[in-house]
């Protein structure tokens, strides 16, 4: 199987301030909502600061608001020609101007909010089609942060409360825009609590790497293999594929789960993993040739 060409850079994100309120977690209206160095990388692994950077606001419910603040962070990056795309609905998906500009762009970010609107809109549509064929084919750069995170992988949680996560039942799964398979990324990570979550979508689909990102942290996925941690805070990895006991299938809704031989790692910045091998370097160095291919 031939080995994508683009990149992917799921974000934890900070920013989504469209998401659906969650109970205990003030919603932050933090303009400098993640950190620029994450920005910037993403810029070094386009094009420079000349990319041309198509910022799509589907996922949230104030997508003026927070295109604003995407622009103005690309602008103290000194990046020019970042443009936004209110894609409101299913109708605005099939705007020609839309589907040329993500034609001819080296970078789509997929902003934060409710990563169901991401799945739900874009599903089946040419704007997604293209993207995953210059995924595939080109030095093409797909960003998200939050929900533009959480959608990237075939296997998306698209709700599930933090507290209750641990308890069957609790975690929606569904298909979401599947650029990568085999991992369920959840955002938000550490200060939300969300290990219950992962842990119980990992559980239900063990074939599945789960990624969890904190805020200001991210991954980035080359050739669809190599996951190299960026940002300041930490990556946690779920590993099911070695569970010997669960209890889930036989559960009933609400009742805890119980889970042996998970296993987990804890990235930081500049660490490696390598998600087909399923195994963990500390740094580029030690992540020898014969694994990235």
């Amino acid at each position: 199987m031939e080995h994508p060409k683009g990149k992917l850079i799921p974000v934890g994100g900070n920013e989504d301030k469209g998401t659906l309120q969650e109970p205990n977690f003030a919603q932050k209206h933090n303009l400098n909502f993640f950190g620029l160095q994450i920005l910037n990388r993403i810029v070094d692994e386009t094009k420079g600061k000349s990319s041309h950077i198509e910022v799509i606001t589907t996922a949230s419910s104030i997508p003026e608001e927070v295109g604003e603040n995407y622009m103005h962070a690309f602008g103290k990056l000194g990046c020019d020609n970042v443009h936004l795309m209110h894609i409101k609905n299913r109708e605005d998906a099939l705007n020609a101007e839309y589907v040329e500009r993500i034609r001819n762009c080296d970078c789509v970010m997929f902003t934060g909010g409710n990563q169901l609107r991401l799945s739900s809109i874009f599903g089946g549509t040419e704007i997604l089609s293209i993207i995953k064929e210059r995924y595939l084919h080109e030095d093409f750069v797909v960003a998200g942060t939050s929900a533009g995170a959480m959608a990237m992988s075939n296997t998306m949680i698209y709700q599930g409360s933090s507290s209750e996560a641990l308890m069957k039942g609790e975690v929606k799964i569904t298909t979401g825009l599947a650029f990568i398979s085999d991992v369920i990324i959840d955002s938000h990570f550490v200060t939300r609590g969300r290990f219950g979550r992962l842990v119980q979508a990992v559980a239900a689909n063990p074939g599945c790497i789960g990624i969890g990102l904190g805020e200001d942290t991210g991954v980035l996925i080359t050739k669809g293999n190599k996951m190299e941690a960026i940002g300041s805070g930490l990556v946690i990895i779920f590993d099911g594929h070695n569970i010997r006991h669960s209890n889930l299938a036989d559960l009933q809704e609400g009742t805890p789960i119980s889970i042996e031989h998970m296993i987990v790692h804890v990235m930081a910045k500049g660490n490696i993993y390598n998600l087909k091998e399923r195994k963990f370097f500390s740094d580029v160095h030690h992540h020898h040739v014969a694994s990235l291919t």
